[in-house]
């Protein structure tokens, strides 16, 4: 993992632990870091972290990062090519990519809060892994979706059913209209013999 994303990772937590439901941005790390710790650090600089731009850090911003973020400073440099802790299983290793890809997909899909919620709750998970896996399980059983969609948020399944209501009658509407047009064509072609 390279230094940025851990960056946003570490954003990513805070702002859960902060109880802000969305990664802390940058100017509010800065702030905190401000407020909290007494020192100073530009948002600029974090963006430049981020972006790739500026692949290393100074000693002392390390040092303040990892006392604002509480992780060791080591952790924040980027990780060698292939790199694996030999007290880390290939299990451990896939869960530690799942939580990342998934507070990925949350930042991507900031713009729907309930979508990048539930990515979030999932990389929380402690075994990420058995709850994509338990997804899959639920998918591949015929109506539970929608079973368990209307007994957890039945609000939800209401939106669903309105939306297939919908696009229920346009399809209607439009099979109307084809088999009228259908007709139509078929009635002229035996006037025409």
């Amino acid at each position: 993992m390279k230094l940025g994303e851990k960056i946003r990772y570490l954003r990513e937590v805070e702002g859960s632990l902060r109880g802000l439901a969305r990664p802390m941005t940058q100017q509010e790390v800065v702030r905190a870091v401000r407020q909290e710790l007494r020192k100073s650090i530009s948002q600029s600089y974090l963006s430049q972290i981020e972006s790739g731009t500026r692949r290393h850090m100074t000693q002392s911003s390390r040092a303040l990062l990892a006392k604002f973020f509480k992780v060791h400073p080591g952790f924040l440099v980027d990780d060698p090519e292939g790199y694996h802790t030999e007290l880390t299983s290939d299990l451990r290793t896939t869960e530690g990519q799942l939580d990342v890809w998934l507070l990925q997909g949350s930042e991507r899909f900031v713009s729907d809060p309930e979508v990048s919620d539930v990515l979030i709750k999932a990389a929380r998970e402690k075994d990420t892994r058995r709850c994509l896996l338990l997804l899959g399980a639920i998918l591949d059983t015929p109506g539970l979706a929608e079973r368990l969609l209307e007994a957890l948020r039945p609000e939800l399944m209401a939106s669903v059913n309105h939306r297939r209501g919908t696009q229920g009658r346009e399809n209607r509407r439009e099979s109307l209209h084809h088999e009228s047009r259908d007709r139509t064509a078929g009635a002229e072609g035996r006037q025409i013999r």
